[in-house]
């Protein structure tokens, strides 16, 4: 028997990197998720690739009219919800002096708004005893030149953790965070070729990181498997780092 067996999760952005790899995990340890995304293409070859246990929903999480439809689905098709693994979000780089509305609205839209909003909706489907995780990052505890407006969402993430833990007490529900490094997924991958000299980047990351090397998607995937599940029933507010001590040392 998996360490999900029966439980009903959510996994937004669920169509690639960590939230496709955590939607996997799920599905092997037994549960059925629902993952969403905001480009249908993608959302469908996710689909595919995880093969069972689980439904795509089209929308942005910022859309708070697309996050109604997506729990009404939830609440139709199997009528609770006991994971939810609050991962979508965005990154840019901006220096201070540079940054523009367009860019701040873009990034605490997604990152701040459409997460809380997605654990709001969420809660009138949870049953007592459920578990919460929310996708922070390094960054939210290292200052790293051109990222103060996302290092700045993840920290509000953070704190999200903190804070929740004490509003959701009662219900005994668990709210906990994850905070991945540098990890090899698509979405890293076209921030460091935007930046240019994306190959020196990498090298110059991977020998700042002590075990030398960038992470896998699957590696954050088994910590929030960890978190979702009973393994984790005396841990809540906490931040998990997964990040091979870049953070840490």
């Amino acid at each position: 028997m998996g360490k999900l067996e029966g439980k009903i999760a959510l996994v937004t952005g669920g169509n690639s990197g960590i939230g496709l790899a955590s939607a996997k995990e799920f599905v092997n340890e037994g549960a059925y998720v629902f993952i969403t995304g905001r480009r249908e293409r993608e959302l469908a070859a996710a689909v595919k690739e995880i093969g069972r246990n689980v439904a795509g929903v089209q929308g942005d999480v910022a859309n708070l009219a697309d996050l109604d439809r997506l729990f009404a689905q939830i609440k139709r098709e199997k009528g609770r919800l006991d994971i939810v693994f609050a991962n979508a979000g965005t990154a840019q780089f901006a220096p201070l002096g540079k940054i523009t509305e367009e860019h701040y609205d873009s990034i605490f839209d997604v990152n701040v708004k459409g997460l809380l909003f997605t654990v709001q909706k969420a809660l009138a489907l949870m049953p007592d005893g459920g578990s919460i995780i929310l996708n922070a990052s390094i960054v939210a505890s290292k200052g790293l030149p051109e990222w103060s407006v996302y290092s700045a969402t993840k920290a509000a993430v953070r704190s999200f953790a903190r804070t929740w833990t004490t509003d959701l007490k009662d219900r005994r529900i668990r709210v906990n965070a994850v905070s991945p490094g540098y990890i090899d997924t698509p979405g890293l991958s076209g921030l460091l070729a935007a930046s240019g000299a994306a190959e020196q980047r990498r090298k110059t990351i991977s020998n700042a990181v002590p075990l030398g090397r960038f992470g896998t998607p699957n590696e954050i995937a088994k910590a929030v498997v960890f978190l979702a599940s009973d393994d984790s029933s005396y841990v809540t507010g906490t931040e998990l780092f997964v990040d091979a001590g870049v953070a840490q040392v």
